[in-house]
C-alpha cells in the first residue's frame, strides 16, 4: 500500500472515530434522545444503553502484540472487533471480560497474533449481561505493528500531565499538545511518568500574573488530594475528559510509567505523612496504603499488559523491530528511604531499582540484540532534585563527587554496560518539568568506569514549567541543550507555550537515532543525529 494513501486512510478513520466519539458525548447529554438498538423493531432508551464515555486506547505494543482498552458507563461485556481493513473487512471478534464494579468498569483486551507492520483498526462494543440485543455505540481505535523487517520508526515521549492546578481549559483548546503530538503520526508513545497528579487539586479558576484568569473544568475527584480509591481513579477519568487526549489514545499505542504524582509528591515506600505543610491534607497518612489504592487505579486505567507472574509489575520492556528495544523503568516502588543520599555503601537504604529491577536491566540489555536500546527511565540521572532541605528524591546528591548514596547502584549499572561493551544505550525521561539534551562523559566525571551516552529530557506535557534544576558532576554530565534561561518564573502556565515533548526517528537504511525537542506548537528546539556504534 502506497505510504501517503496508508496515513489518509489512518487520519480518515480516526475523523470517523473522532465522530463516532462525539455521538457517545451526546448521547450521555442527551439521555432523552431515542436510538435504536441491534434487535429489529427495537427502540431503547440511552438511558438502557451502555455508553463508552471516555474513548479507548492502546498500549503495550510489541512484536505482534498489543493491548486495547475501554471502560464502560456499567456491568457489560466487552466485544473487541479487529481487522487490517478500516472497513472491518475479514473481522476477528474476541468476547472479552465483563466490565464490572471491582476494575471501574474498565477492560483491557490482549491481542495477539497480530500481523506484523500492518495498520490494525479495531473497535470496542459493550453489551448489556442480561440482553445481548442491547450494546453501546462502537468505538474505535486504530494502531501499527511493528516489523520484522527494517522500517523507519518515529515515536515520541513526555511526562507531566495536568500538574500543579493547570487542567483542562476549553478556551485554551484544552491539553493542545496531546494534538501537537498525535499530528506527528508517531508510531507510539512513551509516557514517561506522573501521568495525573492525585496531590493536586484543580480549582474552577486560577488568576495569571497578567490578572487574566485560567478557568478549568472541575470535578468532585480532582477538587480535593486523592485519598480514596475513588478518587485515584477520578484523576484519570479527569484527564479522559479533554477530547485531545482522547483523540491521541484513540490513535497512537502508549508506553506508560509511573513516578511520585499518580501517589504523592516525592513519595517512597513506607512513608508516613506528616502533619505539617501540604501533607495537613491528607487524612490518611500511611503512605503504603496511598500507594496501593495508586497503583490499582493506574493498573486498571492504562493499557498495560499484566506480567502473570507479578499482575502489579510496572517495570517491564519491549521489542519494536530489530532496530529498537525499550525498557522502562520503575523507580519509585524499590527505593529506599529520600535521605540525604550520602551513604558509603550500598544497601537498602541505597536501593533506588531495587536488586532484582537492576537484575532484570541487566540481562535485558545484555541478551538484546536492538541496535538501539532506549532506557525509559521516570526520573533523570545527574539533575539534582531536593526533597526538603536534607534529603534528596531522585538519584544525585548534588556533591559532585564519587558515587555515594543511590549513585552506587547506577555507578556499578554503567561499568556492567561498559564491561560487557552494550552498545548504544539512550536514556529518555521527564519529571523536571523543562526539556533538556545532556551528555555524560566519562573524561568529565569523577566515575569514570562508563561509557559515554546521552540523556534526553521533555515535559511538561499540561502542567506548570519549571527548571532548570542544578547537575551533579558524579557521572559528567554536559548540558547541551536547555528549554528554558536561568531565571524563568517558576509554575508557568500551559498558555505561555513552555510545554515540552521529545521525539526520536531511527532511519532504517543508516540506522541513525535523530533526537529533537519540541514546545507546544511542536517547533523544533533542539535535534542531534547520533549515529550507531559499530561493533
Amino acid at each position: 500500500m502506497n505510504f501517503n494513501l496508508r496515513q489518509l486512510n489512518r487520519r480518515s478513520f480516526l475523523l470517523g472515530s473522532a465522530f463516532t466519539s462525539g455521538a457517545v458525548a451526546a448521547s450521555l447529554l442527551s439521555p432523552s434522545r431515542q436510538v435504536k438498538a441491534q434487535a429489529p423493531g427495537i427502540v431503547t432508551s440511552d438511558k438502557m444503553r451502555p455508553t463508552i464515555p471516555y474513548g479507548v486506547a492502546s498500549g503495550d505494543i510489541t512484536g505482534n502484540r498489543a493491548v486495547v482498552w475501554s471502560r464502560c458507563d456499567r456491568p457489560a461485556r466487552a466485544i473487541v472487533e479487529y481487522s487490517t481493513s478500516e472497513n472491518f473487512r475479514h473481522v476477528r471478534r474476541i468476547i472479552g471480560a465483563p466490565a464490572l464494579e471491582a476494575t471501574d468498569f474498565t477492560v483491557r483486551v490482549d491481542l495477539s497474533g497480530l500481523p506484523t507492520d500492518e495498520q490494525i483498526f479495531y473497535r470496542f462494543t459493550f453489551q448489556d449481561l442480561d440482553n445481548s440485543s442491547i450494546s453501546s455505540v462502537p468505538v474505535t481505535g486504530t494502531f501499527r505493528t511493528p516489523s520484522t523487517k527494517k522500517r523507519d520508526i518515529k515515536f515520541v515521549w513526555g511526562g507531566d500531565t495536568a500538574g500543579q492546578g493547570w487542567g483542562i481549559n476549553p478556551e485554551f483548546g484544552g491539553m493542545k499538545i496531546y494534538e501537537t503530538m498525535r499530528q506527528l503520526n508517531p508510531d507510539f508513545f512513551i509516557h514517561s511518568g506522573d501521568t495525573i497528579y492525585a496531590d493536586n487539586p484543580i480549582l474552577a479558576e486560577v488568576k495569571l500574573d497578567d490578572g487574566s484568569i485560567w478557568k478549568n473544568i472541575t470535578t468532585p475527584e480532582k477538587a480535593k488530594v486523592a485519598e480514596t480509591l475513588t478518587e485515584f481513579r477520578g484523576n484519570y477519568i479527569y484527564n479522559l475528559l479533554d477530547e485531545n487526549v482522547r483523540r491521541f489514545n484513540a490513535e497512537v499505542p502508549q508506553l506508560v510509567q509511573w513516578d511520585d504524582h499518580e501517589t504523592t509528591n516525592n513519595w517512597y515506600p513506607g512513608e508516613i505523612l506528616t502533619d505539617v505543610g501540604t501533607d495537613a491534607r491528607y487524612q490518611l497518612k500511611d503512605v503504603n496504603l496511598l500507594a496501593e489504592r495508586a497503583r490499582q487505579a493506574f493498573l486498571e486505567y492504562q493499557p498495560i499488559r499484566f506480567d502473570p507472574n507479578d499482575p502489579e509489575r510496572i517495570y517491564r520492556s519491549f521489542q519494536y523491530g530489530a532496530m529498537l528495544d525499550i525498557f522502562m523503568l520503575d523507580k519509585r516502588s524499590y527505593r529506599g528511604a529520600n535521605s540525604a543520599n550520602r551513604q558509603t555503601e550500598a544497601s537498602d537504604e541505597t536501593a533506588f531499582l531495587g536488586k532484582a529491577q537492576v537484575s532484570w536491566l541487566k540481562q535485558q540489555l545484555l541478551t538484546s540484540t536492538a541496535t538501539w536500546k532506549v532506557i525509559a527511565s521516570d526520573m533523570p540521572i545527574g539533575l539534582v532534585i531536593p526533597d526538603g532541605t536534607t534529603a534528596y528524591e531522585a538519584l544525585s546528591n548534588g556533591d559532585n563527587g564519587v558515587p555515594l548514596g543511590r549513585e552506587l547502584e547506577f555507578a556499578d549499572l554503567f561499568q556492567f554496560i561498559q564491561r560487557q561493551n552494550i552498545r548504544n544505550v539512550v536514556w529518555l525521561t521527564a519529571d523536571v518539568h523543562y526539556a533538556a539534551a545532556h551528555y555524560y562523559d566519562p573524561s568529565k566525571a569523577q566515575f569514570t568506569d562508563f561509557k559515554p551516552f546521552w540523556e534526553f529530557v521533555a515535559g511538561p506535557l499540561n502542567s506548570g514549567t519549571f527548571g532548570p534544576n542544578e547537575l551533579d558532576s558524579t557521572f559528567g554530565p554536559q548540558v547541551k541543550f536547555n528549554s528554558l534561561p536561568k531565571g524563568t518564573k517558576p509554575n508557568r502556565p500551559p498558555s505561555e507555550g513552555l510545554q515540552f515533548f521529545g521525539m526520536v526517528k531511527i532511519d532504517r537504511d543508516s540506522e541513525v537515532m535523530t533526537v529533537t525537542l519540541h514546545n507546544l506548537a511542536g517547533d523544533t528546539l533542539y535535534s542531534v543525529d547520533l549515529p550507531p556504534e559499530e561493533s
